[in-house]
């Protein structure tokens, strides 16, 4: 265990507001923060952080914890990584000794059989027998400086070329299945993942190789679809990482280029537009806004212009809305993707379109115009309503002014008129969003059963056993009279019970009780459920008196499941052991 005074100076050293900061857009709320979260998509925010006990919870994907699991969570970290990087972030020297590295072992292996495995797929494509792959690439316009920067590679067409090659690296097999560049079928039987595929191999921010893309050829049977990726492993998460993220971070203070494929990063940084990026083979996810936002004022959407990417531009473009980050759209002529426009028409055109980039608000009227005749006062109405709802979404009223001005000057409908109607639609809006936070509050995602299914046993003594839990967090003095009169045991259900035994056993040691003394004992979730009850307001009034009723509850339940057990134990004997119960309780030795 890292020793709880260093614990201790690293928080105070990274205050929690600070470094939420860095991935989250926060606006005050009270003494609190809010913003959207960086683990789930949401328009609404629900992400909320504490300042005052160092601690944050999401009321939508019930996540939670302290500085050091926010870092985990969002940087793909276990708890002593995260306590690592902030320690080096803040200048703390840890020690050497006395904390289990294993988990940072087995990903630094995966790191080096990644970086093995890239070399053995460059390597073959560069070969007489990869030249299959070569002249893919070639074919497609990339040259040979390209591929070997990006270092993409090869696949032979074989089941245990690359296991052989590992092996005889010194790889053990469990670890070569920990990378996911070898599978294991139900048999036992090993095969090497990627097969006759040309590989693209994903580097994160820090030089690493995390993963690989692997694109099956043109015309051949793509068994497992066109692309087949690494699954999520302990050094990768492919909703937190961007495809060229590592080169684009170099030259992109100004903007990001959004593209949706893996070739089209690579055909616009050989042009010369090194601040492109693109998911990787998911949909746009707030994990990558909040990476984006760390490198970059404004991000331009270039994703294709087929019915799909028109699709994902409105997600992507929903998900940027409450970063903070500028937002424009380039529409591509012919519906082609940048890959395609850029071999045909040039960079130089391509920076034509670039510079002609329109703001989201207007690429999105301009959308909504499509297959509606304006030319009839029946299409003007349906378009001027569709042009309403989107002017109405944004926040900015100057930027609202404008387009009220252009949209009564160009369909000749009254100012006034339309103001009015985007006012309603806003106090709408403003109404529906509100009425959505009180029940996200109020009703979260993630339910209580969920992450506490023994729930069910007592719902009674489970809600007295979590106010109990909330009342000692926040008056951790009133330990010692919880102790003597509620044992460890008599709690109902096994997850209270064990948040219940940890308080006590921090507070008697002398120990501060802090999330952190949890974060290696309680699941990411179970942790989110306490920091909920941390912060909630069970205990904000009368926490003594509180204390006692939770305690009397909880015993009373507890003796009604013992007379329930007893009873089925044995249906005779019910009537005295219930009395036997009655009568310790009014002797005080229950």
């Amino acid at each position: 265990m890292i020793p709880e005074d260093i614990i201790n100076e690293i928080k105070y050293r990274n205050d929690i507001e600070t470094a939420v900061s860095q991935y989250v857009n926060l606006k005050r709320r009270g003494k609190n923060l809010v913003g959207l979260c960086p683990f789930h998509s949401e328009k609404t925010p629900s992400f909320t952080v504490y300042p005052e006990n160092g601690s944050f919870y999401c009321f939508g994907c019930g996540v939670g914890g302290d500085v050091f699991t926010f870092t985990g969570l969002i940087e793909n970290l276990d708890y002593i990584e995260a306590v690592k990087l902030l320690a080096e972030r803040s200048g703390v020297t840890l020690p050497q000794d006395g904390y289990d590295d294993s988990m940072q072992r087995l990903k630094n292996k995966i790191y080096d059989i990644n970086r093995d495995t890239a070399r053995f797929f460059h390597s073959y494509l560069m070969s007489p027998e990869g030249k299959w792959a070569l002249d893919y690439l070639t074919g497609r316009g990339l040259t040979l400086k390209t591929i070997r920067h990006f270092g993409l590679g090869a696949a032979p067409d074989s089941w245990d070329m690359l296991i052989k090659h590992l092996k005889g690296k010194g790889y053990s097999e469990s670890d070569m299945v920990a990378a996911n560049v070898v599978g294991k079928s139900q048999r036992g039987t090993l095969y090497d993942r990627f097969r006759k595929r040309v590989m693209f191999p994903i580097i994160n921010i820090r030089g690493n190789i995390i993963a690989f893309s692997g694109r099956a050829m043109p015309g051949e049977d793509k068994q497992g679809g066109k692309y087949v990726n690494t699954s999520d492993t302990p050094v990768y998460k492919k909703s937190a990482n961007l495809f060229g993220m590592n080169f684009a971070k170099n030259s992109c203070s100004e903007s990001i280029i959004l593209v949706e494929g893996n070739m089209d990063v690579i055909s616009l940084h050989q042009a010369g537009f090194t601040n492109t990026v693109a998911p990787l083979g998911t949909a746009f996810t707030s994990e990558q806004v909040n990476l984006l936002a760390r490198y970059t004022k404004e991000i331009v959407l270039t994703l294709d212009a087929d019915a799909a990417g028109q699709k994902a531009i409105r997600r992507a473009s929903e998900l940027l809305a409450g970063s903070g980050l500028k937002v424009r759209v380039i529409s591509i002529p012919d519906g082609k993707d940048p890959d395609e426009y850029i071999k045909k028409n040039g960079a130089d055109r391509f920076a034509a379109l670039l510079q002609g980039a329109v703001s989201d608000i207007e690429y999105r009227l301009l959308t909504a115009a499509g297959g509606i005749d304006t030319s009839s006062d029946d299409g003007r109405l349906k378009y001027i309503s569709a042009a309403a709802e989107i002017v109405a979404q944004s926040d900015d009223m100057i930027t609202r002014d404008i387009y009220i001005g252009r949209l009564s000057e160009k369909y000749g409908v009254s100012r006034t008129a339309l103001t009015a109607k985007i006012d309603e639609i806003r106090k709408r809006n403003a109404k529906a969003k509100k009425k959505k936070e009180i029940t996200d509050i109020i009703r979260p995602k993630i339910s209580k059963d969920d992450i506490n299914p023994e729930r069910q046993k007592s719902v009674k003594a489970t809600a007295a056993e979590e106010t109990l839990i909330a009342v000692l967090l926040k008056n951790p003095d009133f330990h010692v009279t919880a102790k003597e009169q509620l044992p460890p045991e008599k709690m109902v259900t096994s997850l209270n019970r064990r948040i219940y035994e940890t308080i006590i056993s921090v507070l008697e040691s002398g120990r501060n009780l802090d999330v952190s003394v949890f974060a290696q004992t309680l699941l990411p979730a179970e942790l989110g459920y306490l920091v909920s009850l941390q912060n909630s307001e069970k205990a904000d009034k009368n926490p003594e008196i509180v204390l006692k009723d939770c305690i009397r509850v909880i015993l009373e339940e507890e003796m009604s499941a013992s007379v329930r057990e007893s009873a089925e134990a044995d249906t005779g004997d019910w009537a005295a052991n219930l009395q036997s119960l009655i009568d310790k309780k009014s002797k005080g030795k229950i």
